[in-house]
């Protein structure tokens, strides 16, 4: 992990808390080359990175789990009902519901592959932890800046249709192998145009960096006004590929009971529940990191402040989508990705080329 804001911040607290450790072996036992290595900068460098990596998992994970709250709020008024109840303003229903799934018995059926069934959960909840870590939330607040960091998000956020049909497989279930192949020909389908409207982007901003993207609207202008067509491409694709209304057929509650999650229940329900949020906020991120200006914003509040309010924003209008659309069928879903996404996409990277050619980005 580089210097950083949060580096230097965490830092200190490391090489006191170093510090602190060391005094009794170095006055009281007399170890004083034990002492020494406590407080050398490899150790405090090492401790260091593990308390910033922490620190970035539970603001990602605070994040996520306040969009659960946003959503049934939102969801609520939406449908002329007050939604959640726990605590002040019903905060709390989401820790409620944690705690409810946690002490509920854990089931496995009999009939399904122990070992892939209990690997599908551990798969998502390690790729929402990656995607956490990869997401800058402003120029002080990230765990790695990577030259390639938009190819690696992309890289992580693409192994979740094979743990989800890994799940639907797995549990031996009619519904929960039509649940994961739907999601995977969904997925597949929404794929292209989503990275083909990412490649209009690194065009125009000559980088594959979040901070060089960020960098380059910052010095001209956000790009969902160059590349509105683009925008509006991966804004619909993000929505498929975290299987949100009206994409949300691979769990369709109403004929699969919950597709592919159909044997899921207590804590591994709730973990994977909790997954779909998180790429919820990865979603929410690189809508805000490649179209809207990352953390660009006026100066009164920090920059960091600024990416997560765009991406409260963003996500409210997932929210908006799901309240006021219907589901729609597979038929539909995969006519719309291939036929009318796909066109729109190399459209949109034909006039990023053309911008760039013309010398305008």
């Amino acid at each position: 992990m580089e210097a950083n804001g949060l580096y230097e911040f965490v830092y200190g607290i490391a090489l006191w808390l170093m510090q602190v450790l060391a005094w009794p072996f170095n006055n009281l036992l007399g170890w004083h080359g034990f002492a020494g290595w406590l407080v050398s900068p490899g150790v405090v460098h090492f401790l260091t990175t593990l308390l910033a990596a922490l620190i970035v998992f539970i603001v990602g994970f605070l994040i996520s789990i306040t969009f659960i709250w946003q959503e049934r709020k939102m969801l609520g008024r939406l449908m002329d009902r007050r939604g959640t109840q726990v605590g002040v303003l019903g905060l709390f229903q989401n820790f409620a519901d944690g705690l409810k799934t946690f002490i509920k018995e854990h089931i496995i059926p009999e009939e399904v592959d122990k070992q892939l069934f209990d690997l599908a959960p551990v798969l998502l909840i390690a790729i929402s932890c990656l995607m956490i870590g990869l997401i800058p939330l402003g120029p002080a607040f990230y765990m790695a800046n990577l030259p390639a960091g938009l190819l690696l998000v992309f890289a992580v956020f693409s192994l979740a249709p094979f743990a989800i049909l890994i799940a639907g497989w797995a549990s031996n279930n009619k519904y929960t192998v039509i649940g994961g192949m739907r999601a995977a020909a969904q997925l597949i389908a929404y794929e292209v145009p989503i990275l083909l409207s990412v490649a209009s982007v690194v065009v125009l901003a000559g980088s594959l960096n979040f901070f060089d993207i960020v960098s380059a609207q910052q010095a001209t202008m956000w790009y969902v006004i160059p590349l509105f067509i683009g925008f509006l491409v991966f804004f619909i694709s993000a929505i498929a590929e975290v299987e949100r209304i009206p994409f949300d057929l691979p769990e369709a509650e109403a004929e699969l009971v919950e597709g592919w999650m159909t044997e899921y229940g207590g804590f591994r329900w709730g973990l994977i529940m909790l997954s779909e949020y998180v790429r919820g906020f990865a979603a929410s991120g690189l809508i805000v990191l490649l179209f809207l200006g990352g953390w660009s914003g006026p100066s009164f509040l920090w920059s960091e402040i600024w990416t997560v309010l765009k991406m409260f924003l963003v996500f409210g209008l997932f929210i908006w989508i799901r309240g006021a659309l219907m589901r729609i069928t597979t038929k539909q879903i995969l006519s719309i990705g291939w036929t009318k996404l796909m066109p729109l996409a190399l459209i949109n990277l034909g006039i990023a080329i053309a911008l760039k050619i013309g010398g305008w980005f």
